[in-house]
């Protein structure tokens, strides 16, 4: 079964016709909320928005163990988040959607594996493709379907927000690599690796990263805010898509 994750802009699907929400309990404490069952085209999916149903939990906060672990619980094997970022790299322009083939993460503090020394042995997993290459290939032909333009490949530098980043910082994350910043994609793509689950992102871009472009002197959020609403509407569409697929 196929799970989406919705992000910053995504806390619902407005094509998922929804046929019953359902709380699961984990050993890792609570998920951000009830799983929603629905289906998108005649298909069924899970969706679970990473921040609550009313945006209330910050990046840093969101209980990543218990989502993953919830909906590997229910059934799903097959992950595909949509997680705002900023554009670092030129072609990162705000309403562009990227799809992420690699990830650097800077996150702190955060419970970031389920063998932490409790019950079950150690395992080392091979994240050297921290996405899938299955669910990657199946976005770029959802896109192609509908003829929409996306980005193929980039580095996702995952931050601990919540603040944004000083320009200093996006200077850094550029000479490491970094194409565009979030600050939820770990661990939660390490998680869903640890559960053999498949797992890749659909990167919408809200802004250019502090010190570039349009954020040179400073992040609009007003105008954050507009680019994002519209470019959500056309990730719903692709997200619709992606579904057909993989039921297909």
């Amino acid at each position: 079964m196929l799970g989406i994750i919705g992000g910053t802009g995504l806390t619902k699907l407005a094509n998922l016709k929804i046929k019953r929400r359902q709380i699961v309990r984990t050993p890792y404490g609570e998920p951000s909320g009830p799983l929603t069952y629905g289906d998108i085209c005649g298909y069924e999916v899970i969706f679970l928005p990473r921040h609550g149903h009313g945006h209330t939990i910050p990046p840093h906060i969101v209980n990543y163990r218990a989502n993953i672990w919830a909906l590997h619980a229910e059934g799903v094997r097959d992950i595909v988040s949509v997680a705002s970022v900023g554009g670092i790299h030129p072609r990162l322009d705000p309403g562009v959607i990227a799809l992420p083939d690699q990830i650097i993460d800077y996150t702190h503090g955060r419970k970031n594996t389920y063998y932490d020394g409790g019950d079950l042995p150690v395992k080392h997993i091979d994240f050297t493709m921290p996405y899938s290459d299955r669910l990657r290939n199946l976005c770029l032909e959802a896109a192609t379907n509908i003829s929409e333009s996306i980005i193929d490949g980039g580095v996702y530098a995952c931050v601990q927000g919540p603040r944004l980043e000083t320009a200093a910082e996006i200077n850094r994350l550029e000479r490491d690599g970094a194409t565009m910043v979030g600050m939820t994609g770990m661990p939660e793509a390490a998680l869903a690796r640890e559960l053999d689950m498949h797992y890749a992102a659909i990167c919408p871009v809200a802004n250019h990263a502090a010190g570039r472009g349009s954020s040179a002197k400073g992040i609009q959020y007003d105008n954050m805010g507009d680019v994002l609403n519209k470019t959500m509407q056309r990730v719903r569409n692709l997200i619709e898509r992606v579904v057909v697929g993989h039921a297909c």
